[in-house]
């Protein structure tokens, strides 16, 4: 299992992937909404994705937990 976890603070502004969805290695999976610019969020490997811990709207801090991959 493979935690993909946020590269900044900001707001949940889009999650691009679905629970039990296969994606790929560079995929987007979440976007990320700071000081009015959206960031995208990669999977850094290939699977499954397992659980999505947050929703749209969602507050999160660098190296919080996201989307979990297996």
């Amino acid at each position: 299992m493979m935690n993909i976890k946020s590269t900044m603070a900001g707001i949940v502004f889009h999650i691009d992937v679905k629970l039990g969805e296969e994606i790929k290695e560079g995929q987007t999976v979440v976007i990320l909404e700071s000081m009015k610019m959206e960031i995208p969020i990669e999977s850094t490997v290939n699977g499954v994705v397992s659980e999505i811990l947050v929703q749209e709207g969602d507050f999160v801090n660098e190296n919080d937990s996201l989307v979990v991959i297996s």
